[in-house]
């Protein structure tokens, strides 16, 4: 069960207040997205409750995709244990792909069925969900039937929606108009990128869907969109900041009268309050974080380095109240030592030198460590630097793969294998491997046995990689952890089992130093779940005596990197080791030329990374500080 931490999400006029006066949208922002869910699922609940007492029927209007989930996993729980009843509910669902057949898993009719609809008592006859195989011939007349039955039911009392990174509601993609109705539509490149992991591969993602319109879901009595995860900040912030345009069609709903953007911390970052505070607010607490977010942040304003900042600076953009409490010259030097201090060569902490200044400790000198990776590459793609050095200046590294990675293995690369060693050892297990991946149909479920072969391809993928860094194989864990083991994107919940795995590798080693992913871009991916089986496993272990010595480093991915005012520990890299590091890369040859889940970002990892390592470091020499040909970075995390 979720427990509800009760805040207040009806509906406020965006601007009444000094913290929004760069909002033109009602927005609440909550710790995490269950927390978030938990609230919207319970004023759901209390419409639906508050219907059946009048005899009504509660119209809803329902969306898809990963952000509702969590939603819908607590309106089940009412269900079952609060007895919430579904039987006076009327569901419209915003879209469905076309041509898509309901009985195809990738459908929005199977999602809401696996996410919701059998898991309650709605009546069948109450649900609307656009019909993906609707012919060309009949879809004008079947838009305008769909049009006709919202009318019919009385109307939507509660839309729920999510965004996409073009800022689309439903499957009104940029340039649909204000007042558009039910209709097929042609989808944005970006729209499918998104979609493509869930289909294994962008060319499996259909070009059409059928979507309600802006105008079906503007009057809507109530709205409240969901955006979960740091992917979705900077469309966020367009839409509840920027002009009304047909550019981000999102950006309608601020003529709404009711209408509530739910937000966890990661989403919201990059509203004006939150990402720049002194903006807005100037009897801020300046504290020693947020001086040095003010600070960085005005270096890239000004184009300065640190130590180059003036009074006037300060001055001219809203930070008066700092120099208030700090001289200028004082300030600087103080932020820029900070800075400076992130930097070191030593990862593992410098044997023999004074570490009060140093990001890692000095003793012991030789540190046991383990590399918590996600998937089988993420090691090399986020701190492949960092783990070489580790290696060469003598700690016991170890590094623990968290799953598979299986899913992420092409049925062309899985066949390929399976013919080789078919050639080398004929079987009748090889050759039901191969007729099992030739008979495969769209979007059907891998066999066991596929799945298998898939994972020992990301196996020997990532032994060739640690042997390149020198690593010994008995190093090297596979841990394999069950929530990840369904052949599918959905993943099941973290469990016991999850967590018992994981406190088991970590007990054996006794470690002094973990690292574990902290990319955070979609908080119900797989990263986030591994980071919460790492955070339990340390919170069930925390006391053990080894613990106490144990410091976790979070790294992130090929998606995002930390603000430079948020890391803690900067590790410089010298050409040779950028090599080396895209030479590890270069090990996982499945994950290269065409990678199933490429993201939005069309180049391959060791490019992302490549660039957004040597971001980092052209980012700490704008400030004035050492210049190096790339680094990696890292944010310790606390156990409290």
């Amino acid at each position: 069960m979720i427990e509800i931490n009760k805040k207040d999400i009806s509906y406020k006029p965006a601007g009444q207040f000094e913290e929004t006066r760069f909002e033109r949208i009602h927005n609440v922002i909550f710790e995490s997205s269950d927390e978030a869910s938990a609230n919207v699922a319970e004023e759901i609940a209390e419409l639906i409750r508050r219907k059946q007492s009048k005899g009504k029927a509660c119209v809803l209007g329902l969306a898809t995709g990963s952000s509702p989930i969590r939603v819908y996993d607590e309106l089940v729980r009412m269900h079952r244990e609060e007895g919430l009843s579904f039987k006076n509910v009327i569901t419209f669902n915003l879209d469905e792909y076309l041509p898509m057949d309901k009985e195809n898993r990738q459908s929005y009719f199977h999602f809401m069925h696996e996410q919701l609809f059998d898991h309650v008592d709605i009546l069948p006859k109450n649900i609307n969900i656009p019909d993906g195989m609707i012919s060309s011939e009949r879809t004008k007349e079947y838009c305008l039937a769909y049009e006709q039955k919202i009318k019919d039911a009385g109307g939507i009392d509660f839309q729920l929606l999510g965004i996409g990174r073009t800022g689309h509601i439903g499957f009104n993609e940029p340039g649909s108009h204000y007042n558009s109705g039910t209709r097929v539509i042609t989808l944005d490149h970006i729209t499918r990128v998104d979609a493509a992991p869930a289909f294994l591969g962008i060319d499996n993602v259909p070009r059409k869907a059928i979507t309600m319109g802006i105008a079906t879901v503007r009057n809507a009595r109530r709205i409240v969109l969901l955006a979960w995860g740091q992917n979705k900040a900077g469309i966020v912030k367009n839409t509840i900041e920027g002009e009304i345009s047909s550019h981000v069609p999102a950006t309608y709903l601020q003529e709404h009268g009711n209408c509530t953007f739910v937000l966890d911390r990661a989403a919201g970052s990059e509203l004006t309050r939150n990402k720049t505070p002194w903006l807005v607010d100037e009897s801020l607490d300046w504290t020693d974080d947020l001086t040095a977010k003010a600070v960085v942040w005005l270096c890239s304003k000004t184009g300065k380095s640190i130590l180059h900042l003036t009074d006037k600076d300060y001055n001219d953009n809203g930070m008066s109240g700092l120099l208030a409490q700090e001289d200028s010259y004082d300030l600087n030097i103080r932020m820029f030592n900070r800075l400076q201090h992130t930097i070191t060569g030593w990862p593992g902490g410098k044997p023999d030198a004074d570490d009060t200044k140093r990001p890692e400790r000095a003793i012991p000198a030789k540190k046991r460590v383990i590399i918590f990776s996600p998937h089988p590459d993420d090691d090399v793609i986020s701190m492949g630097g960092t783990f070489d050095r580790l290696i060469d200046q003598g700690h016991e590294v170890h590094v623990a793969y968290q799953t598979s990675g299986n899913i992420a293995v092409s049925d062309k690369d899985a066949l390929r294998y399976a013919e080789i060693s078919k050639r080398i050892s004929p079987s009748e297990a090889v050759q039901t491997i191969i007729d099992s991946i030739k008979s495969k149909k769209e979007s059907s479920v891998d066999s066991l046995e596929v799945r298998k072969l898939k994972g020992n391809i990301r196996r020997g993928e990532s032994y060739a990689a640690t042997r390149y860094l020198g690593l010994d194989d008995s190093n090297v864990h596979f841990l394999d952890l069950p929530f990840y083991e369904t052949g599918t994107i959905k993943k099941k919940s973290l469990s016991d089992e999850d967590i018992e795995i994981m406190m088991e590798i970590i007990k054996t080693v006794e470690p002094h130093q973990m690292y574990a992913a902290g990319d955070l871009a979609d908080p119900h991916g797989t990263h986030k779940v591994c980071l919460d089986a790492v955070f339990e496993a340390m919170e069930r272990l925390k006391s053990e005596p080894f613990m106490k010595d144990c410091w976790l480093w979070l790294y992130r991915g090929a998606w995002h990197e930390w603000d430079v005012d948020q890391i803690e520990m900067a590790v410089p890299m010298s050409p040779d080791q950028v090599l080396r590091k895209r030479n590890a890369i270069f090990c996982h040859q499945s994950q290269k030329d065409g990678v199933m889940f490429q993201g939005e970002d069309s180049r391959e990892f060791w490019m992302r990374a490549e660039e957004r390592n040597k971001d980092t470091a052209a980012k700490y020499n704008a400030l004035g500080l050492a210049d190096y040909a790339a680094m990696e970075a890292f944010v310790r995390y606390k156990l409290d």
